[in-house]
């Protein structure tokens, strides 16, 4: 193991130097960085209630391919996300 000697180097002046690398390759970090949201799952009966509409309506859309059903077991959910993304701008 080798050793290393600072030579006119008060444990301050060292101590901005090591404080002064690790902020900068912070900062390039975050820079980068952008934490993922979880996912999060609605039911059929949420989703209805989220557009005020009956539980057959949000089976038409699952027919039509509006929407995009997820499935496990006998449970139907739907990302948000998705539901979010399917919404269209009306040109008025």
């Amino acid at each position: 193991m080798a050793t290393v000697q600072f030579i006119q180097t008060t444990p301050e002046e060292l101590k901005k130097e090591i404080t002064a690398g690790v902020k900068s390759q912070l900062e390039e970090f975050l820079k980068h960085y952008t934490p993922k949201q979880p996912n999060e799952y609605l039911t059929r009966q949420e989703v209805a209630q989220m557009f005020n509409v009956d539980l057959s309506t949000v089976h038409n859309w699952c027919k039509s391919k509006k929407l995009n059903p997820l499935g496990l077991g006998s449970r139907v959910y739907f990302l948000r996300s998705e539901i979010e993304e399917s919404l269209k701008p009306l040109n008025i």
